[in-house]
């Protein structure tokens, strides 16, 4: 059973500045407990004699500092140490619920403003009047032009209740609305049918609210009578690991979706009994930034033979990580075994390779255009 230990640091005069580390074990076969303890405390020492800004030192953040670089020290891309801020982020993001104003925005590459694409129906900002298409101006006095997009999603969200008050540019005017915030769920299934019956349902991500979106989807396209789906997965990061394994069940044959191998060679297989099977036309969409779920998903797919993989090779991340609350708030996201595709093929390092390899072409004369949507349409109706 994998456990994790709390981390105790202080810093705080002659004292032990690293009391207590991993239960004792905080050592190597040359460096004693006690050394790191007085290096550390020597390091701080010589930091409050001859730093120049020390008036300016925030010594929580050396604390998180000690924590976060211990981590990173393992060299592993993907095992992270997050603060109770980034704690708080990515749970948040993990299960595609937060509390906000739900609206979706998108910031300007040339100009810095950010625009309202899209605000969710029955939300907060849909109750207060904002509309997709309005600029968004200011949150809570914030000038937005220029701002990070996450610095200006940060804004507005809060708890469940508060007010925030958003200024917009509506053609030329400027509007104000003050939006109670509520819990939010993101959307992260879009979809649509496509000329000559052909079901699309593109996939953000794979967070905890994507399971049902993703049914609902799929029923509602089989109720329009599709006959034939493309399933767009370019861009996803990935994400839950049950969410993928699920939605894989709505799909696949009875079988094995994939199989998972700790440290120690423990295995275990997560298995499909086939009676929601797909038997119609399949294609799915995959890029370079397809990773971690999205290979899973495209993977099985194409092990079973029951779709075809359109696009360009996958990330190549065949790894699971698993997070570990440290019981104040902050976390660990570690890698804890390695997964293989149904036919039991590693996909680390060489990713998934398309069955039909398309690079995405931009038409600057349409810039609405996608060519590999079109291939995936095509080789879907050539079935």
């Amino acid at each position: 059973m994998l456990t994790a230990a709390v981390l105790l640091v202080a810093i705080t005069g002659g004292s032990s500045l690293l009391s207590k580390v991993f239960g004792g074990s905080f050592a190597s076969d040359s460096v004693s407990v006690r050394e790191v303890n007085n290096k550390l405390n020597d390091i701080n020492a010589l930091v409050e004699e001859y730093y120049l800004y020390d008036d300016e030192i925030d010594k929580d953040a050396l604390i998180e500092g000690i924590y976060s670089g211990y981590v990173a020290a393992l060299g592993d891309l993907y095992t992270e140490y997050y603060d109770a801020e980034e704690t708080k982020a990515m749970m948040e993001d993990d299960s595609g619920e937060f509390s906000g104003i739900g609206a979706s925005i998108l910031r300007n590459a040339q100009t810095g403003k950010f625009t309202i694409t899209e605000v969710y129906e029955g939300s907060p900002a849909d109750k207060a009047g904002i509309q997709a298409g309005d600029v968004l101006y200011q949150v809570d006095g914030h000038l937005t032009d220029g701002e990070s997009s996450d610095t200006v999603l940060f804004w507005t969200k809060g708890e469940t209740g508060t007010e925030v008050v958003i200024q917009v540019i509506r053609d030329g005017e400027t509007m104000e609305f003050t939006v109670t915030r509520d819990v939010i769920e993101e959307h992260t299934v879009e979809y649509e049918m496509k000329d000559g019956q052909t079901g699309y349902i593109y996939v953000e991500k794979f967070a905890d609210v994507t399971y049902e979106q993703f049914k609902t989807a799929l029923e509602d396209l089989e109720s329009q009578g599709m006959t034939g789906l493309v399933i767009d997965l370019r861009g996803n990061p990935g994400g839950n690991f049950n969410t993928v394994t699920d939605m894989l069940r709505l799909i696949l044959p009875e079988g094995v979706i994939v199989s998972v191998k700790d440290k120690y060679g423990n295995t275990e297989e997560e298995t499909c009994d086939g009676e929601n099977e797909f038997a119609k036309p399949l294609a799915v969409l995959v890029d370079g930034r397809s990773a971690s779920a999205s290979e899973i998903f495209s993977a099985a797919v194409q092990d079973y033979g029951i779709g075809t993989i359109v696009g360009q090779t996958t990330y190549g991340k065949g790894v699971v990580q698993q997070i570990i609350g440290m019981g104040d708030g902050t976390s660990l996201k570690v890698t804890i075994a390695e997964y293989y595709t149904p036919s039991g093929n590693s996909i680390i390092g060489t990713g998934v390779q398309p069955d039909v390899e398309v690079e995405y072409v931009y038409d600057e004369n349409n810039p609405k255009a996608d060519n590999q949507l079109e291939a995936a349409l095509e080789a879907v109706r050539a079935e």
